[in-house]
């Protein structure tokens, strides 16, 4: 079998130029690289990706690191990064920290992926100054998604939180309603960090813009999780008179507020309307109102950004994007997508 030696003696060149001309490496003048592919050609060699990424001291993998794999989010983004990369023959190297301190510190904060991976993708991943630190000792290109998750010379992939709450704080006013509630994210839950106060700040500013002022009984925290919103709910419930709509910061969320509303008795929209953010899979089947985030794209196009320094082939274009950097995070669009939950008040 035909190895990348023989084609580097054959075209006279070293293993690596061999490597980077094989995989259209700008480093490789046209002239060169014109020979490499005639000797390859010649004798019928077949690119083993191993080869070519230790040749050119690459790995061939990237490092994805996400707070907890098991979160709707999460995993879709994941999945569609995955898919990504492979296309791109690259490979996937998944750091799930699970809210595991020892976890955080083993893959943050030590050379550990040093060797091991080309590049650092972190999806609404919370950091500290040691952890900051830490990536720039690295010195390995990256990339992040979400507002709450920032790296100095890092691109950045996201949606307006703000504008997502303050669209869908708008649907309810707009169906009648003026007792809005909001469920939030817990603030000493590490998966809310900023994206919970966005949500929030939207929901205030679109209550205000309405000439309404936000009611602080009618704001409950809690964890980004079904569970959460069902005790969240609960909460809501026990203060007195209930609102008639509720505004949870995740889908997720907004199940559980749905599955409290109705173990109390009440009605979903008829008594009382419930709209959350994302999109979840489970949403149409649930019939629940959201504002629709792109989890999928995010993904996609951070790998596009943080495969494009590396040098890998066919990505194609950022289409519609303008080219980011720190200061210019990438902001996709999301959407209102308005299903059974959500309804006009009951008369009384």
């Amino acid at each position: 079998m035909t190895k990348i030696d023989d084609v580097a003696r054959l075209a006279g060149v070293s293993t690596a130029t061999v490597s980077r001309a094989l995989r259209g490496l700008p480093t490789v003048s046209a002239a060169t690289r014109r020979r490499v592919l005639a000797a390859a050609e010649q004798l019928d060699y077949e690119v083993s990706p191993s080869a070519s990424r230790l040749a050119g001291g690459r790995t061939g993998t990237v490092a994805v690191v996400v707070p907890r794999i098991t979160r709707w989010f999460f995993s879709t983004v994941v999945e569609a990064v995955e898919e990504f990369l492979h296309e791109s023959g690259y490979d996937l190297l998944l750091y799930n920290l699970g809210g595991r301190e020892q976890v955080r510190q083993r893959v943050l904060r030590t050379a550990n992926l040093h060797k091991r991976v080309d590049a650092i993708m972190l999806v609404a991943t919370p950091l500290r100054p040691a952890d900051l630190t830490a990536l720039a000792a690295l010195d390995l290109p990256g990339v992040t998604i979400s507002s709450g998750t920032r790296v100095a010379n890092w691109p950045c992939v996201r949606i307006d939180d703000v504008a997502a709450a303050r669209t869908a704080t708008r649907h309810l006013l707009d169906l009648g309603h003026r007792r809005i509630a909001h469920i939030s994210g817990d603030p000493d839950d590490e998966l809310a960090f900023t994206t919970h106060l966005d949500r929030r700040r939207g929901y205030q500013e679109e209550l205000r813009a309405a000439g309404m002022r936000p009611d602080p009984s009618l704001d409950v925290e809690s964890t980004f999780t079904i569970d959460g919103g069902n005790r969240a709910a609960a909460e809501l419930l026990s203060r007195g008179e209930p609102p008639t709509a509720i505004l949870a910061a995740c889908d997720e969320m907004a199940m559980g507020a749905m599955t409290a509303l109705r173990d109390a008795g009440l009605r979903v929209p008829q008594d009382v309307s419930v709209i959350g953010i994302d999109d979840h899979d489970l949403a149409g089947v649930l019939g629940l109102s959201t504002i629709a985030q792109p989890a999928a794209e995010q993904g996609r196009l951070a790998a596009r950004m943080l495969l494009d320094p590396l040098g890998a082939r066919n990505l194609g274009p950022i289409v519609g994007q303008r080219t980011p950097g720190c200061d210019t995070p990438v902001i996709l669009p999301t959407r209102l997508v308005v299903r059974e939950s959500t309804a006009p008040p009951r008369a009384h």
